[in-house]
C-alpha cells in the first residue's frame, strides 16, 4: 500500500498490533441517521490547518474500492484505507453541546492539536 500522508508509516491490515476503529453508541446513532436512504458514511483525513490534518466525514452512495468497512454498536461505517494508520485505535463519538453538535475523535495517535481544535498532528 502506498501511503500519501507525511509521517505515517506503512502498515498491513494483517499486522498483529492493528486496533481498528470503533464508534460509541451516540456516534452509532448519528451514523445510522446519516446512513438513511441507502447512503454510507465514510471517514478520512485531509492535510489542513496549522498542525497537519483535519478529519473528513462524507455521505456516499457506495463505499469506494479503497474503503475498509467497520461495524460498531450496530452501525456500519467506512474509513479510507490510506487513512487507517492515522485512525488506528480511534474511538469516534458524537456530542451535542447546546446548539452545537459534532463528531469527536479519541485518537491515540494524535501528538499535537491546534488551539482552535480544527487540526491535529501525528
Amino acid at each position: 500500500m502506498t501511503n500519501h500522508y507525511q509521517g505515517v508509516e506503512e502498515f498491513s491490515l494483517q499486522d498483529e498490533t492493528w486496533c481498528g476503529v470503533t464508534a460509541t453508541s451516540s456516534a452509532a446513532k448519528r451514523i445510522l441517521t446519516l446512513s438513511q436512504a441507502g447512503l454510507v458514511v465514510r471517514f478520512s483525513v485531509k492535510t489542513s490547518g496549522c498542525t497537519g490534518y483535519a478529519y473528513v466525514i462524507e455521505q456516499l452512495d457506495n463505499p469506494q474500492a479503497d474503503d475498509v468497512r467497520f461495524e460498531s454498536n450496530g452501525c456500519v461505517f467506512y474509513v479510507v484505507l490510506s487513512a487507517l494508520p492515522i485512525f488506528d485505535g480511534t474511538e469516534i463519538d458524537f456530542v451535542r453541546q447546546g446548539l452545537n453538535q459534532s463528531f469527536i475523535y479519541r485518537n491515540p495517535n494524535v501528538k499535537t492539536e491546534c488551539g482552535c481544535g480544527e487540526s491535529f498532528g501525528i
